[in-house]
């Protein structure tokens, strides 16, 4: 054992990277990858050296939609390829940040007052990426405003949300997000706060934020109704990687958050990680793990794991991130290859007491992502037992963990961070957009399309237009109790039948539809008709 601790230790040393200036390390040495592969992987990762260099030079990157991929400007816009892009960048961060000034000083502020709430209203990319950075970053006892989401089209949702602020409507903010401006979901979420505000008597529009692309409907929308500001989304930046646009920069900034601090830890990440050397490189030593463990095929989930409450909230980001670029059905060749990372996670010591049993002893199907913060807290810590804090115990059940998965033949990788700070959260970010570049490279995919959501999105517009044609044919037939087989007859939907039952039942569970379910001797025999309202 001591022999094996031994050349464990030389492993250690030798995979295991320091980056001062970006206040990260990165240890890799817990992957059973072979002394000569990143030797034998150089010809792969030099492809996604020059694809990276193509990308930020303005050269096409997102071939299916014909569109530059431009993430990496916001934080450095000299980068950028023309004058235009980086003019734009550059006003729209000091419009930004005189924005959030006003407001803070109360010389823009609600009916009611000074605004005292954030409500942010988005989905996807323009949720994931300000929920994070706010959980990660936010001090309710010096936050310069209280954040909330709409996240989802869930109605009780929302109701939950506005209870809270329910009584201080009139000091509430709403930023609502939408490149398109048609995106269902944020679309529902701006009509319901709408109403909100109407019935509390107040205009919607001199409490409004519209982020958005120029002259989507939203920006329209937003002129129409006299918002209070405006400010652009552009083609060339993906949802999932919009966190350092206006996106993620408004709300941060209106929270309080060092926006020029996150900036400046991505800006300095994305330095490190231009390095053509994969051992002085973090990012190209992530993607080659990546590809390492899942056999170049994603045959492995990774599961991320940041032992840091502020953290939770990562790896739902990186959900988005990782699976939404490399989820991808077809190669850049038109080969099928379904390829694409599983993520999962939470947070630790919590999952010592949850999922951590089956990674130790189940199913070897997975890698972990260690996420380390080596300053307990801002604060002198106490002692729970002689010479021990809480903080030293969060640090002993990471290690603990590590160990114990590593001696199960279980593989992990670990990132140490000295605190989590507006640079380093700007840090991570980079870190893994470039990882999953590069990745994306390795394996020949676009990294920067979405076909597989626009799919979803399709087959949503279906289930309501067949709503929409069962409700109308049940309101022909007033008082009339239809069949199952009746409604799709009538509409002429046969091949949807399963669809129309599921319709059917929601409605009638749902009064505002007036739709009510006469049972039959079995579910499928059932009767629905329209009742007086």
């Amino acid at each position: 054992m001591e022999n094996s601790k031994l050349q464990l230790w030389q492993r250690f040393q030798k995979y295991y990277t320091e980056y001062p200036g970006i206040g990260l390390s990165l240890d890799i040495s817990r992957v059973r990858f072979p002394d000569e592969y990143f030797s034998s992987m150089k010809p792969r990762l030099d492809r996604g050296f020059a694809d990276m260099d193509k990308l930020e030079h303005g050269a096409i990157a997102n071939p299916d939609e014909n569109r530059m991929v431009g993430h990496y400007w916001l934080r450095n816009p000299s980068l950028a390829p023309s004058q235009e892009i980086r003019a734009g960048i550059e006003t729209t961060l000091a419009d930004i940040k005189t924005f959030a000034a006003q407001v803070h000083d109360g010389s823009i502020r609600g009916a009611h007052g000074p605004f005292k709430n954030l409500l942010l209203i988005g989905i996807g990319g323009s949720a994931l990426g300000p929920e994070f950075v706010s959980r990660a970053l936010g001090n309710p006892a010096s936050d310069k405003m209280s954040v909330r989401f709409f996240d989802n089209t869930d109605p009780d949702g929302m109701d939950l949300v506005l209870a809270e602020i329910s009584s201080q409507m009139g000091q509430t903010l709403c930023v609502v997000i939408s490149k398109s401006g048609g995106t269902k979901e944020t679309r529902n979420g701006m009509l319901e706060a709408e109403a909100a505000y109407k019935a509390a008597g107040l205009e919607f529009g001199a409490h409004a934020v519209a982020i958005t692309r120029q002259d989507s409907a939203l920006d329209k929308w937003a002129i129409e109704h006299h918002w209070l500001r405006r400010f652009p989304m552009w083609d060339w930046v993906g949802g999932r990687t919009s966190e350092l646009s206006a996106v993620g920069l408004v709300p941060a900034a209106l929270q309080g958050i060092d926006i020029d601090q996150l900036l400046a830890g991505a800006r300095a990440c994305d330095e490190v990680t231009r390095s053509k050397d994969v051992r002085s490189n973090p990012s190209a030593q992530l993607a080659l793990t990546l590809f390492f463990t899942g056999n170049g095929r994603g045959e492995k989930n990774m599961i991320i794991l940041p032992y840091r409450d502020r953290l939770e909230l990562f790896s739902r980001y990186l959900q988005q991130l990782v699976m939404e670029s490399l989820g991808k059905r077809l190669d850049l060749d038109g080969k099928v290859v379904n390829q694409g990372i599983t993520v999962f996670g939470n947070k630790g010591s919590t999952d010592q007491h949850a999922y951590v049993q089956q990674l130790r002893d189940g199913r070897n199907d997975f890698f972990v992502v260690f996420i380390e913060v080596l300053v307990d807290r801002a604060t002198e810590g106490r002692m729970v037992e002689p010479n021990v804090t809480s903080g030293d115990y969060l640090h002993g059940f990471l290690l603990g963990t590590r160990t114990a998965l590593y001696e199960g033949g279980r593989e992990s990788v670990t990132l140490a961070i000295k605190e989590v700070s507006a640079f380093a959260v700007g840090v991570l970010i980079a870190l893994f957009e470039r990882a999953v570049g590069f990745y994306a490279s390795l394996i020949n995919i676009n990294a920067y399309h979405q076909p597989g959501v626009e799919a979803g999105k399709k087959a949503a517009s279906i289930v309501l237009e067949l709503q929409v044609r069962v409700l109308e044919a049940l309101a022909e037939r007033p008082g009339q109790a239809l069949s199952l087989r009746e409604i799709v007859d009538q509409i002429g939907a046969a091949d949807e039948i399963e669809t129309v039952f599921k319709v059917c039942n929601y409605l009638a569970m749902n009064p505002v539809h007036r739709v009510k379910k006469i049972p039959g001797s079995t579910p499928f025999e059932a009767c629905y008709q329209v009742v007086k309202g």
